[in-house]
């Protein structure tokens, strides 16, 4: 909780969520009252709920239990909704009273306490017509949508940081009006370019930041990029009809893919998703360890296999297995995407509605022939697109000579 760890998330209609990161300090803890006080005044004129979201706090201590107490005592009537690992719960719970707090396990647990809100005008929000959305389920949409862009926010402003240092630019808005050239040029996403910035060796000369690259070489000959027939630097294109190929070859009901990021210690950051809703997205939006299945395919190298997810003891009591079993997933099938040299670079995860084993051997088999032909994108995507859009932010920086100067 360091004072460059709190990020403010934009208010929905009804909520403001605060996300916290980190272990305590003293100026954090003075910041986050700040803030607190602050976001409090906001809500109360506004009429918002206050969630406090520290699933990514894994302690507390003394002090930031006070200022959380003393910060909130006048709120019983409209406590703050806190959301945290058990851990820092059972801490929280030695203050022995918190009458302007909540604690909850996970998001969807705190939003679905909230009263129900006024149902807005037909014309206001489009729903699906073969499953209209309630209120509380578009809320919980929208404020899952904020905490994954919470997620990048620190990413991202970390290479804003290097890109300051190394190019002495003015501030943080030079720096992110460079990383979006970079972006929107290449048609790299905003988030796997800071990755790259924060990943990549400095530069290498004035000039160009890889000198000698030549000659790109072309994308991997495979079975799945010769049907596509796409774009193949068209990141979101091919993430996406990978994913809708694996659960027509599984016959799944749902699917999801996860790819490495190098800047977070090769966690799993959800890329995208088919048929599940949004407080099982919440759960693995960023996954690190097991058990969620992605974790362990990762670790393990190998495919893993849930046939009952309420039956997996580790899995169920998980908070990404509970919001399997509430959005009707009960069984999956996790393929890893590993590259010739053996390095994992991602995830397709699928899930079906009944509870078995499945799919079969020959799905399998083509599943594993998917993954490897992903890798083998993913691979020569990050040699040489990724590389292209930092060579473009190398070359475009504010003050550079455009003739090379």
């Amino acid at each position: 909780m360091t004072s460059r760890s709190l990020t403010m998330v934009p208010a929905t209609d009804r909520v403001t969520v605060v996300c916290l990161a980190g272990a305590p300090d003293a100026e954090g803890c003075v910041r986050l009252a700040q803030e607190l006080r602050h976001q409090l005044d906001r809500a109360t004129r506004l009429g918002h709920r206050l969630v406090l979201d520290l699933a990514a706090v894994p302690a507390v201590d003394a002090t930031v239990r006070r200022t959380l107490r003393d910060e909130t005592l006048h709120l019983a009537n409209a406590p703050v909704l806190v959301v945290a690992t058990p851990e820092v719960r059972k801490e929280l719970e030695q203050e022995e009273d918190l009458p302007g707090l909540r604690l909850y396990g996970t998001l969807a647990e705190a939003l679905t306490t909230l009263p129900p809100a006024p149902v807005p005008a037909p014309t206001a929000r489009p729903t699906r017509p073969d499953r209209p959305a309630t209120d509380a389920e578009s809320l919980r949409g929208e404020v899952f949508g904020l905490r994954a862009k919470a997620r990048t926010a620190g990413l991202i402003g970390i290479a804003q940081g290097m890109l300051i240092a190394r190019y002495d630019l003015p501030g943080p808005e030079a720096a992110f009006a460079l990383l979006r050239e970079g972006s929107q040029q290449r048609n790299v996403p905003l988030r796997v370019l800071a990755s790259a910035v924060v990943t990549a060796p400095p530069p290498q000369s004035d000039d160009e930041w890889f000198p000698g690259r030549g000659t790109h070489a072309p994308p991997p000959d495979t079975a799945f990029l010769r049907s596509y027939r796409g774009d193949a630097t068209d990141r979101r294109q091919i993430i996406a009809a990978a994913l809708d190929t694996a659960i027509a070859v599984a016959e799944a009901d749902a699917g999801e893919v996860h790819l490495t990021d190098p800047a977070q210690d090769h966690a799993l950051f959800l890329e995208a998703h088919r048929g599940l809703d949004a407080a099982y997205w919440d759960e693995v939006a960023l996954v690190t360890e097991p058990p969620v299945p992605g974790a362990l395919a990762q670790s393990r190298l190998a495919p893993v296999e849930v046939p009952d997810v309420a039956a997996d003891e580790p899995l169920a009591a998980h908070p990404a297995g509970q919001a399997l079993l509430a959005a009707g997933s009960h069984a999956v099938y996790s393929v890893p995407l590993i590259t010739p040299e053996r390095y994992c670079t991602g995830t397709l995860t699928l899930h079906r509605n009944d509870p078995g084993t499945w799919p079969g051997p020959a799905r399998r088999a083509e599943l594993l022939r998917l993954a490897s032909d992903v890798a083998a994108w993913r691979s020569w995507y990050r040699r040489t697109v990724v590389l292209d859009a930092l060579e473009h932010l190398h070359q475009h920086r504010p003050g550079r000579d455009p003739n090379g100067r």
